[in-house]
């Protein structure tokens, strides 16, 4: 393969992954949030730990980096936290897809953190991506479904901010394990009192399927990290959104979830507006 095959065949791997950690979250049961999360950091720590204790990167970091870091990792436990809690009360494609709008809340917080250019098309872009988020949260349903819906939407939009900051720290020179280790000591000691005063007993299975969950969000970090390696985002990012057909079919054979038609439109919409901008971007770098 080439690179650009070996980067696809990555961040496809990391759909795949970060559905599957959604799955074991899923399965873990009723567990707090704060819980479940801090399971979830703490192998992504020990895995960062380990990478970094073997380098010549070490663990220091300059001064420079720590401001940023901080708001990246509290905007990026937010976005966590509300991720989890909306694998907990929607379809786990539906939780997966309005967490994809992620990328488009990247592209509006560039604007006002990285100062980049933000087109018109891309304005129009996000608000059709928007308009297609309305479809699966349905917010003229049931208010059980919308609540974790408006959860979800906040999570992606942390997750927008955590990521621009992501951009700005490596484009300063900062490598991913670092930001990586950073993050998941930050939410682990953030989680920590939560879970030490709302401590939930576990049996062996839940044990499990938390610890699996924190292997499968590790698996998917290491696979998007080289899918970048490979090949420029420009030319592969429009194939993470593979994570919401995994996630769909996760769904059907574990929890016998199926999503209703409202929410198939709404995916296809999301998914063609990030393809469409994917084509657009590629073409004008291409120029």
């Amino acid at each position: 393969m080439n690179n650009r095959q070996k980067g696809i065949t990555c961040i496809i791997a990391s759909a795949f992954f970060f559905a599957l950690m959604n799955a074991f979250v899923r399965l873990s049961g009723d567990i707090p949030s704060m819980q479940k999360s801090f399971f979830r950091n703490l192998v992504a720590l020990l895995f960062a730990g380990i990478i970094l204790w073997k380098s010549k990167e070490g663990f220091h970091y300059e001064k420079r980096y720590i401001t940023p870091l901080l708001i990246r990792s509290l905007f990026g436990t937010i976005g966590l936290l509300s991720n989890f809690y909306a694998v907990d009360h929607l379809l786990l494609a539906d939780a997966s897809m309005l967490q994809k709008l992620g990328p488009f809340f990247v592209v509006i917080f560039s604007f006002f953190i990285l100062k980049e250019t933000v087109r018109p098309f891309q304005i129009g872009a996000i608000l059709i991506a928007f308009a297609g988020s309305l479809l699966v949260i349905k917010p003229s349903m049931e208010a059980a479904s919308l609540f974790p819906s408006i959860i979800a939407v906040i999570g992606a939009m942390s997750t927008g901010v955590a990521y621009t900051l992501v951009r700005y720290l490596t484009h300063h020179g900062l490598k991913g394990p670092k930001v990586v280790f950073f993050f998941s000591v930050f939410s682990c000691l953030s989680v920590l009192p939560f879970v030490i005063c709302d401590f939930h007993p576990m049996t062996p299975l839940q044990t499990t399927y938390l610890l699996m969950a924190g292997l499968a969000a590790a698996g998917g970090q290491f696979a998007v990290t080289y899918a970048y390696t490979f090949a420029p985002a420009k030319e592969i990012s429009v194939f993470d959104y593979s994570q919401v057909i995994f996630a769909a079919v996760l769904g059907f054979l574990l929890f016998q979830q199926i999503p209703d038609l409202y929410s198939l439109i709404g995916y296809g919409i999301i998914i063609l507006i990030a393809v469409f901008m994917y084509v657009y971007t590629r073409e004008k770098k291409d120029v």
